[in-house]
């Protein structure tokens, strides 16, 4: 066996076989995970398993240059704030700390990770299309697990396992993640407000952030799912040049500019940018 740690055997209980939706358990030598019909997943070389149905093929997702910039830019702490308040969310109110948290296209686990460290007796599970992403959230934190899967196809978790879902910055699909939320569950959405990035729209060109968000929000979960708590978080950065390019390239922004354009317009900015980073925090229940 490898120098690899083990999976958290609390965290695979809540994974489910993506061809039949058997519970899956880890293999006796912990290379990988099987259900009680034989189908069997293998455990990848950096510690992430691929829990696509045969022949499925997921979205799109970051590729490894932008989950490159996404590991730089978090781990220099510019997130801190959106992951502080993301784990206010999680921590608060309900019948008690949550024990099983699920990250849809948690990307990296960074913020995953910032939550885990506030809830010592929970696990979590950190799903995301891109392998590259996968990989890096494969060593996130002792108490999490990564999975390469679709968070628009029928997800590999059970029925009611989990007691958070989270999603930031990331697809919400509303009648799965009503699917895996316990009774009591909750799931906690992070997404951009108005003012998100504003100082560097118009000097970089960047995607505005739609003002029906919510709106549309509401609107692909709320058969599902029903608003329970809405906050906001709001700060000011000074960020330099490099640290710009670097949060650019991490998000959607990146597939719409070239490298070249990117750092032409980059290097027309102050050598420190005031930089407004401005989310908005809801927390939703299962419906009915």
């Amino acid at each position: 066996m490898s120098h690899r740690r083990p999976w958290p055997a609390r965290a695979i209980r809540l994974l489910a076989c993506p061809v039949c939706g058997a519970p899956l358990t880890a293999r006796p030598d912990d290379t990988g995970l099987r259900c009680p019909a034989g189908h069997s997943f293998d455990r990848a070389r950096q510690g992430h398993v691929t829990l696509l149905p045969p022949g499925h093929v997921p979205p799109s997702g970051d590729s490894a240059a932008m989950v490159a910039d996404r590991v730089a830019f978090l781990a220099a702490g510019h997130y801190a704030g959106v992951t502080g308040a993301l784990t206010a969310a999680v921590t608060t109110g309900g019948d008690g700390p949550p024990g099983a948290l699920l990250d849809l296209g948690g990307g990296t686990g960074q913020h995953l990770a910032g939550v885990l460290d506030r809830l010592p007796g929970a696990v979590g599970v950190v799903l995301d299309s891109s392998r590259y992403a996968a990989r890096r959230a494969a060593g996130a934190h002792p108490r999490a697990l990564a999975v390469v899967g679709d968070a628009w196809a029928r997800l590999p978790v059970r029925d009611a396992a989990v007691d958070r879902v989270l999603v930031v910055f990331a697809p919400r699909n509303g009648p799965e993640i009503a699917r895996v939320l316990r009774p009591e569950g909750r799931l906690v959405v992070v997404t951009p407000a108005a003012d998100h990035l504003a100082e560097l729209i118009g000097p970089l060109g960047l995607l505005r952030v739609d003002p029906d968000k919510a709106r549309r929000l509401a609107a692909t979960l709320e058969s599902h799912l029903r608003p329970h708590a809405a906050a906001g978080h709001r700060e000011r950065l000074e960020l330099d040049r490099a640290a710009v390019t670097t949060l650019v390239g991490m998000g959607p922004h990146a597939r719409h500019l070239s490298p070249a354009g990117l750092a032409a317009a980059v290097a027309g900015l102050p050598e420190r940018t005031p930089v407004t980073v401005s989310v908005d925090v809801t927390t939703w229940t299962r419906a009915g």
